[in-house]
């Protein structure tokens, strides 16, 4: 090498954390269909073949894209104003989906190809975080499990249904919600085209937290002395 010629860049040094990282800002960026191997060798400047070191196939990628993003979801589960917590995470939850929407997917649908114990344990730790703060709070084992299930069945509801809009075609929804209610039978269909002003003003948080609330209505009434489980 000449002297006083620049020293060649040294590529950054290959991790989990770095594969897994590049692979959620691929799928961010393009959807889940474009994550392979290959592609993703091509955006770390890498042989497809040395990715293998890192995740053994295109599965375990997709489970550590889970866990990463599950990561960033804070949960304290030992915190005495459990209703505050829990909505708390559910806006938490919300806040996530709406950064990764295409990874949505692997966090709602994913886990039911999977048995339990097989799944990574970083997609487990928010089901065990919700649990110990429900069992916390006075819940048994038992109702803390029913709740969870409730719980998230109405968070990942709420989000699928959020999501639409950004994921399918935004600029469509908007009109087809906006205008098409309004062309409705009136006879066949009285209560949609009633609400047709409140649904175009569709509010992602303001309607979860609603649902949140009348969650948690029903929740407090059943650790109430005296009522049945």
């Amino acid at each position: 090498m000449p002297s006083g010629a620049p020293a060649p860049k040294r590529r950054e040094r290959l991790t989990r954390e770095i594969v897994l990282a590049a692979a959620l800002r691929l799928v961010d960026a393009e959807g889940l269909e474009a994550l392979t191997m290959r592609r993703l060798g091509k955006v770390l400047d890498r042989d497809a073949m040395a990715l293998y070191r890192y995740a053994p196939n295109r599965a375990a990628l997709l489970d550590g894209i889970s866990e990463m993003v599950l990561q960033e979801l804070v949960i304290e589960p030992v915190d005495v104003d459990w209703q505050s917590q829990l909505r708390k995470v559910a806006h938490g939850f919300r806040h996530l989906a709406l950064a990764h929407p295409h990874v949505v997917p692997l966090l709602v649908t994913r886990p039911l190809s999977t048995p339990l114990g097989l799944r990574p344990l970083g997609t487990l730790r928010p089901l065990e975080q919700i649990l110990a703060l429900l069992i916390h709070a006075g819940f048994t084992p038992e109702s803390a499990l029913h709740i969870y299930r409730a719980y998230y069945g109405y968070i990942y509801g709420h989000i699928l249904n959020e999501l639409q809009e950004h994921i399918v075609d935004p600029e469509e929804n908007e009109a087809i919600l906006r205008l098409g209610l309004h062309r409705l039978p009136p006879k066949e269909f009285p209560q949609l085209r009633n609400l047709a002003s409140v649904l175009a003003d569709y509010d992602g948080a303001e309607e979860l937290d609603q649902g949140i609330t009348i969650l948690l209505a029903g929740l407090e009434e059943r650790l109430r002395p005296g009522t049945a489980p």
